[in-house]
């Protein structure tokens, strides 16, 4: 019915014509004016597809829409509902495959003291970094130190997260306090420094934002705890693709702003798709953790380093931090375009 419309709609003009004007004989046209009517079809042609192909930049630097948030929302309700299911689901013991909160009455006293010491220097990441935060907001040098913009200053900030980190692991671990202990809070340190400038926003948005953290982390590390031991252990492969995607939308983001399409588009991916990655990840880390409790040797070998529980406790730090900073981000309106 509407290519019969359009087809009508476009011949009705021409026959009409042919009707109201009689029929007139074809002038001769001379091949020279022949050979320029073909060059100019060819320019229109040209002229046309050059067109398209800038309609389609000027399609990605239009203004936003809901489109890009709203696929970032459902994808996220969506792993909500399938981690909620989870919890539910291997919570209530349906699974018939035994988890590691089964072994956990099995394990020698070595491995659950391994897994305590790691989760306690979790819970001294999260105080050191929330301490380092809120002297970094007494203070106003500080302030003005880890607000800096431009390159240099993100170059540096960067350097500084990533360097301290690098140090920290790779120093061997020794009971007590030592050289390892203090790479860590100077990590830890710096880290809060860095989440400073996000608890502008205001102390009861903060709070709600730490305590939406503590219950994603509670309830994906009970699934994880939950689960068969290896259920979560084979998404390191999918996960560093991840985090692969989530990295360079985070770095397009600040070349294209979040009020055009494209930029909205990298935005979601960047706070959506990477709250539901680092969901994953905390998934794998916690699965990662209990099994190397499990199985690295009680006595250390010649080529063997001991348990570390450090390294152990800033790879599940690390995402609870990259969880709590976009969950803010969404409560604070980064996940709504007109903001």
């Amino acid at each position: 019915m509407m290519l019969a419309r359009v087809c009508r709609a476009s011949l009705s003009p021409n026959v009409s014509s042919l009707l109201k004007t009689p029929p007139v004989s074809k002038s001769f046209i001379p091949k020279v004016e022949t050979v320029r009517l073909l060059a100019s079809d060819g320019r229109s042609s040209f002229t046309r597809s050059a067109r398209k192909r800038m309609t389609i930049v000027e399609r990605a630097m239009a203004p936003a829409g809901e489109g890009a948030y709203s696929v970032g929302k459902g994808a996220l309700a969506g792993f909500s509902a399938v981690a909620l299911g989870g919890l539910c689901y291997y919570g209530l013991g349906l699974s018939k495959a035994t988890g590691a909160i089964d072994h956990a009455v099995y394990w020698p006293e070595h491995v659950k003291e391994r897994i305590r010491a790691t989760y306690m220097y979790f819970g001294g990441s999260i105080l050191v970094t929330a301490a380092s935060a809120a002297m970094c907001l007494r203070s106003p040098a500080m302030m003005n130190l880890v607000m800096r913009q431009g390159w240099l200053a993100l170059g540096a900030t960067m350097v500084a997260m990533i360097g301290s980190g690098m140090v920290a692991q790779s120093i061997p671990y020794s009971p007590g306090f030592g050289a390892k202990q203090i790479a860590w809070i100077v990590h830890t340190g710096i880290m809060g420094a860095v989440v400073a400038p996000m608890c502008l926003l205001g102390g009861p948005l903060v709070a709600r934002a730490a305590l939406y953290t503590a219950g994603v982390v509670g309830g994906l590390s009970t699934v994880a705890v939950c689960a068969p031991s290896d259920k979560f252990l084979y998404m390191g492969g999918p996960l560093a693709i991840g985090l692969g995607v989530v990295f360079v939308s985070s770095l397009g983001t600040m070349f294209l702003p979040p009020t055009t399409a494209f930029g909205a588009g990298l935005h979601s991916m960047a706070l959506y798709g990477g709250l539901i990655l680092f969901s994953g990840f905390l998934l794998y880390d916690t699965q990662r953790i209990i099994k190397r409790a499990e199985t690295h040797p009680a006595v250390p070998y010649a080529n063997v380093r001991p348990y570390d529980p450090i390294n152990n406790a800033i790879s599940i730090y690390l995402d609870t931090v990259n969880i709590f900073i976009r969950i803010l981000s969404i409560l604070a309106g980064g996940g709504n375009r007109k903001k």
